[in-house]
């Protein structure tokens, strides 16, 4: 671990544990609803150019159980290539019985290591426990332009908005104006922010 990486132990334990009282759905990766976390692949997939229908090569950074795999073939996409990270080995246990071995790969990183079309981090940043909120900052920074830097075609992620009524303190907020910002500027000038649908989070999706 980095000078600057804060310590993602505890927030591997959180999301086991979660697994193992809810399985392998929604709940099991801390999410409310299946509602929720279909809007959310949505919102996140949308950075996808449609083109000819060729398959895909994919990153899915936090992959969970694979859901996110699902949900592209089940739109219609076909996917090429899969490769899914995650922190947890229990989540990557669960990923392999639904990620097909010709076409996924699955590692244990907290980092994307492999060139993809697109690569996106689902919720990942939201828990950061007793992380320094600066530090997390410096991290969520570095793990986009990972994202970026292992993308052709484009990237997308997600965060908790603050534009909120409360904030709890484990969690982690990104004002949607500087995030907008400084992807423009850092990243890549063709940025688009989604802060239109129910839920208390914004999609910043970049074009490469």
């Amino acid at each position: 671990m980095g000078a600057d990486q804060p310590d993602l132990a505890p927030i591997a334990g959180l999301y086991e544990e979660s697994l193992q009282n809810h399985g392998e759905t929604p709940m099991g990766v801390g999410w409310r609803t299946e509602d929720g976390q279909r809007l959310r692949f949505d919102k996140l997939l949308a950075v996808v150019d449609p083109g000819d229908g060729a398959p895909i090569e994919v990153n899915d950074l936090g992959c969970g159980y694979g859901a996110l795999f699902e949900h592209i073939e089940g739109r219609g996409t076909p996917v090429g290539a899969y490769f899914g990270y995650d922190i947890s080995d229990e989540m990557l246990r669960a990923a392999a019985q639904r990620v097909p071995q010709d076409r996924g790969r699955l590692l244990r990183s907290d980092r994307v290591t492999q060139p993809a079309d697109y690569s996106f981090a689902s919720g990942i940043f939201n828990v950061r426990m007793a992380a320094d909120e600066t530090r997390w900052l410096s991290y969520v920074q570095s793990t986009v332009h990972n994202l970026a830097e292992h993308s052709r075609r484009g990237f997308a992620f997600n965060l908790l908005t603050t534009y909120c009524d409360y904030q709890e303190d484990h969690l982690f907020y990104g004002d949607p104006r500087w995030w907008f910002d400084w992807c423009k500027r850092e990243i890549t000038p063709r940025v688009a922010l989604l802060h239109d649908y129910p839920l208390f989070e914004w999609t910043l999706l970049g074009r490469l």
